[in-house]
């Protein structure tokens, strides 16, 4: 199954846009590295060394956010899902959107296993939106009270005059977008699934507990890689610096938040007072935990999958 036999035509244009951008990137991502490999190598020699306990708690809290997304995504939906096939499903998801434009790869895997599991396109669709909708609100929530709880930590961006007319414009084309009718539709239609999954406190309380779970699990595998590398980080300003960063680097639809995801991470530990070998050494050791070991076994069983007719 290739990606254009997975998106339709609408979506593999932007497929298209989205790609481009993606190369621009990682362009940018590799100028960087070369820039400053001395950095990134210092800092590969100190996770080489680092505490192989805290290591593995943090290879352990990886491997558990591929269950909790499961949670979560069952759910957002009524109907019960084979489980089995659903945490695959998301170990795969996980897999391809680190080869396709950021969620796309994700989106395009838990549509199809949604829709081999009877559902129609539209109501697999809305599915995923419940999902990121709560995974968004959770977000929120978590970087608000974390926020509170270590004051100091995060810094507002000082804004000029070119930068308040850049944010009241993105704030105005949003507001266009969501007063259009088909949004309208789409909307409408994730409140009603909203509401049909609350109606079952057992899908409610699987949604909203699998996506905070998510999000804390991969706040804990970024605390227990810096425990394991001994940067002197509080945890709670570790979960705030990582669910920032993420969010920013959201942003940019590259593969698995490659080069994004890297340097807001880098950027944001720095920022904080960590030396920058230090810094590199954390977001070495998370990705490798989430990203880089996964990748090749998530893509065999998303092989697996589409040859069992799973997806």
């Amino acid at each position: 199954m290739t990606s254009e036999q997975v998106l339709a035509p609408p979506d593999r244009r932007r497929a298209y846009w989205h790609s481009a951008l993606t190369l621009a990137v990682l362009m940018g991502a590799g100028y960087l590295a070369r820039r400053h490999w001395p950095v990134l190598e210092t800092g590969a020699v100190r996770l080489a060394g680092a505490d192989q306990g805290w290591l593995l708690v943090a290879a352990s809290a990886a491997a558990m956010t591929w269950l909790c997304s499961a949670l979560a995504q069952q759910g957002a939906v009524t109907a019960r899902l084979p489980p089995g096939r659903l945490v695959a499903a998301q170990f795969a998801a996980s897999a391809a959107n680190h080869v396709l434009p950021a969620g796309l790869g994700a989106s395009a895997v838990n549509l199809r296993f949604l829709m081999r599991c009877g559902m129609s396109a539209g109501r697999a669709a809305t599915a995923l939106a419940v999902k990121a909708s709560a995974g968004g609100v959770v977000r929120g929530a978590l970087i608000a009270v974390l926020a509170l709880s270590c004051p100091g930590v995060l810094r507002a961006p000082s804004l000029s005059g070119g930068g308040v007319a850049v944010v009241i414009l993105v704030v105005g084309v949003a507001a266009v977008l969501l007063c259009s009718g088909r949004c309208r539709r789409v909307l409408a239609a994730v409140v009603a699934d909203i509401r049909a999954v609350h109606a079952r406190p057992r899908r409610a309380a699987a949604l909203w507990g699998g996506a905070l779970a998510f999000a804390v699990l991969h706040c804990a595998v970024l605390i227990a890689v810096t425990q394991a590398v001994a940067l002197p980080l509080s945890p709670a300003g570790v979960a705030l610096l990582y669910l920032a960063a993420s969010s920013a680097a959201a942003l940019l639809p590259t593969p698995g938040g490659l080069g994004s995801l890297d340097a807001a991470l880098a950027l944001a530990l720095t920022s904080a007072g960590t030396p920058a070998s230090g810094a590199a050494s954390a977001v070495l050791g998370y990705r490798l935990l989430t990203m880089w070991l996964p990748l090749v076994p998530g893509l065999l069983v998303l092989g697996l999958l589409i040859r069992r007719k799973a997806l």
